[in-house]
């Protein structure tokens, strides 16, 4: 499914108050014999909805700072392990060893190990009755990053011709360049994990099948339909409110 920005759930909940607004105005008529659809459950709906996304307003300023020091000591983390990779590769050690070091690399940097197969090559290969296997290459998630960096820093503690001359490239240097990596993911993590659960919340509230703010809009939408007719003025008004889910 295709995300939303936070202005678009935004604008789904002003749209749905205007809905409230117009079935409110014309409550004389207005009688669903379905309880979801009555006002008081239209407006339980919406308080929740405000409340959801007011939650998400006041987290989400205490993430930025964290996020954007999070990110920016990411920055340099792949082009250091290519440099500690051309270390690696005139220290003497066989093809072996740098290969079982590349493979780490490879997640670090967030490439294929071979290239990603072809539409053409997938048939050729179904044709011949072979099944296609294809192992995701994307480990660029920060947790992963940082695993695969600490198992790299691990594996190089192991190689004894891995002396590098340069201070930064020695793994001494790295494991506190580690230490900082995880420091900054923890940080940005402890204030991120409550704005995930509160945006998690807010989505259940507009967008869970039959019961959400979204599907009940769209109910209302069609007993107004139901009730007045498509060339009424009444439907007119409350047709030209979109209402998506996600």
């Amino acid at each position: 499914m295709a995300s939303r920005s936070e202005t678009g759930h935004v604008t789904t909940v002003s749209n749905f108050d205007d809905l409230i607004q117009i079935v409110t105005l014309h409550a004389d008529k207005y009688n669903p014999s379905n309880p979801a659809l009555k006002i008081p459950n239209l407006n339980s709906i919406s308080s929740q909805a405000h409340q959801s996304i007011n939650f998400i307003n006041d987290l989400a300023p205490k993430y930025t700072i964290p996020a954007a020091n999070r990110e920016d000591a990411f920055k340099p983390l792949s082009k250091l392990c290519t440099r500690v990779m051309n270390a690696l590769k005139v220290s003497g050690v066989s093809d072996t060893v740098t290969d079982g070091a590349q493979t780490i690399n490879r997640k670090i940097q967030g490439e294929r190990a071979t290239a990603k197969k072809t539409e053409k090559e997938k048939q050729a290969l179904l044709e011949q009755g072979k099944e296609i296997h294809e192992i995701s290459s994307s480990q660029l998630s920060y947790d992963n990053r940082l695993d695969n960096f600490d198992k790299l820093i691990k594996y190089l503690n192991n190689v004894p011709e891995y002396t590098p001359n340069e201070d930064e490239l020695k793994t001494v240097a790295l494991k506190q360049v580690y230490i900082n990596l995880q420091d900054k993911n923890a940080a940005a993590k402890e204030v991120g994990e409550p704005l995930t659960n509160a945006r998690i919340v807010r989505n259940k509230i507009l967008y869970t099948p039959k019961t959400g703010l979204v599907d009940t809009a769209l109910d209302v939408k069609k007993y107004i339909l139901s009730v007045f007719g498509a060339p009424s003025p009444e439907y007119r008004k409350i047709n030209k409110l979109a209402f998506h889910n996600q």
